[in-house]
Order: C-alpha cells, then structure tokens, then sequence
C-alpha cells in the first residue's frame, strides 16, 4: 500500500472511531439513566409518573404530569415567538441585506448564542417580569410561562436564524434566476421558490431550537415562577394560561438533585428518562418529516 493510502485509510479509521465514540457516548448516557430510574419505575410505575398531578417527594408523589406541560407549554411559546423572527432575520441575511449590513447584524445575531443562560435569566428577572407583572390579570406575579417563552424565544433565536440562513444560501442561484425571468418579484421568488427548496434546512433549524428550548434550565427556574403545578387560566380567558406559573423538567432536576436521595433521586432521574424520550421523539419526527418531504419528490 502506498504512503497515501495508508494515510486514507488511516484518517477513515480515526473518522470511524470519532463516529463510534459519538454513538457510544449518547447510548452510555442513556442507558447510566434509565438505570438509575429502574427503582422509580418500578415502585410508582410508568402511568403514575406520567400521568400523577402532585410532586411531593415527603409524601411519596411523584407526578411528572405539570413538568411536562409547563416544558411543553414554554417551549410552544417561545417557538411562536422566536420562529418568525428569526426566520425572517435569516431571508433578511440570506437575500436582501446589503454586505456592509450583513457583516454588522450576523455576528450580532451569533454574539447572542455566547451569552451565558445566567444572564439571559437575569435580564428577565430585572427587566421581563415586572413588565408582565403589569398586566391586568387575575392572579398575575411576572413570573411565568410568559416570561419565561420570552426569554427563551431570544435565546433560540440565533440558533434558528443561522441554520435557517445556511439553508437559504445552500439553494442554487439557478432557481432564482428561473423565478424572476419568469416574472416573479423578489419576494414571490423568495417565499415561492427559495423557501420550499430550503425547507428541510430550515426544519433542522426548528429542531435544534426545540431542543434548545427544552434542555434549558437556568434561565427558566429564574422568570418561570418555579411552582409545582398545572398550568392552568386562573379563571380568566385561555390565553391567560401563559400567566400562570410551572415548573420544567430541567428546572425540577436541578432545583432538587443536590438534597435527593433514595426513591426521591430515583424519580429525579425518572425526569431525565421522559426528557431524553421527548427530545428523541421530536427529532425522529423531524427526520420522518423531511425523509417524506424527500420521497413525495418535493425540494
């Protein structure tokens, strides 16, 4: 074999253990969980954790139930805000900023994903909850779900914007010249043409936001209120449930890991099993979408 075939077969070696290593390490972590887990599962059972309402380690409740729906509910809404800004931060930088604007507004964009989390939740903690905290509404303190889909909506934000704009930037320059000689404008090419084709990019773009969103922890405990309860409207109209105060998945981890013990660490790392699962779920949804997206022949 010659020396350069050895050297290629050589760095396919290393490239191949990288991979391996990756793998492992995911499923090392995995399986360190769930075998921690195995006590809670089986002395409260899968359903009682899902499905319990109460979470009170002192009296054996553990109910995973308002954790759930306050990760839910907080990752819903910092998407609805976060999407379309960034979605349209990333057409802006991709199709119609001038260059002297791009090189000034990208890395501002990117300087947001260096920002630790701490401070994100400060923010919201000095400026965001007594801003909410004067809405007229029944039961209102600042701090909630709101709050907390706010602060994140800016921390997904340049994830999503980035992605997105490597997508848009990845389309052949022929579709767009094919748009508008056909005598589209420019917008009808960009949301016509260029977005379709740049769809699965942008996808995996909401996808790491959404595992962002879901995996973050200090931010959230800061402006999310941090009660153990069920999101609910507090007797108001049903866009007020954003008002009410939750607690997430990481955020009940957290909060109680360092004085956990026994069955009480058990259901902790339960948390982490019905974390690891939802993120799974979300990403084997996101590759189901664009492998459909790939076999009906669409861009």
């Amino acid at each position: 074999m010659t020396r350069k075939g050895i050297i290629d077969e050589a760095m396919r070696v290393v490239l191949l253990c990288a991979g391996l290593a990756s793998l492992s390490i995911v499923v090392l972590i995995g399986l360190f969980i769930l075998r921690e887990s195995l006590p809670a599962f089986h002395e409260i059972g899968v359903w009682n954790l899902l499905s319990g309402k109460e979470w009170r380690p002192g009296q054996g409740q553990f109910g995973l139930l308002p954790m759930i729906a306050g990760s839910g509910l907080v990752t819903l809404g910092a998407i609805c805000l976060g999407l379309p800004l960034a979605l349209c931060c990333g057409i802006f930088l991709a199709e119609i900023a001038p260059t002297w604007i791009r090189v000034v507004v990208r890395p501002s964009i990117e300087l947001l994903a260096g920002i630790p989390s701490v401070v994100y939740g400060l923010f919201g903690l000095v400026v965001l909850v007594p801003a909410v905290r004067q809405i007229d509404y029944p039961g209102n303190a600042g701090f909630g779900l709101l709050s907390a889909s706010i602060v994140l909506a800016v921390m997904i934000l340049p994830t999503i914007a980035s992605v997105s704009e490597v997508a848009i930037r990845s389309v052949p320059d022929e579709y767009r010249q094919g748009a508008l000689a056909l005598g589209s404008t420019r917008w009808e090419m960009i949301r016509r043409v260029v977005l379709p084709a740049a769809r699965s990019g942008i996808l995996s773009a909401v996808v790491l936001g959404l595992g962002r969103a879901l995996g973050e922890t200090i931010a959230m405990i800061m402006v999310i209120g941090n009660s153990v309860m069920m999101p609910t409207t507090m007797g108001g109209p049903l866009p007020g449930i954003f008002l009410s105060r939750a607690r997430t998945l990481t955020g009940n981890i957290a909060v109680e890991m360092s004085y956990a013990t026994g069955l009480h660490s058990s259901a902790l790392f339960a948390t982490g099993v019905v974390l690891f699962v939802l993120i799974m779920i979300v990403n084997s949804a996101a590759r189901a979408l664009m492998s459909r997206n790939v076999r009906g022949g669409r861009p």
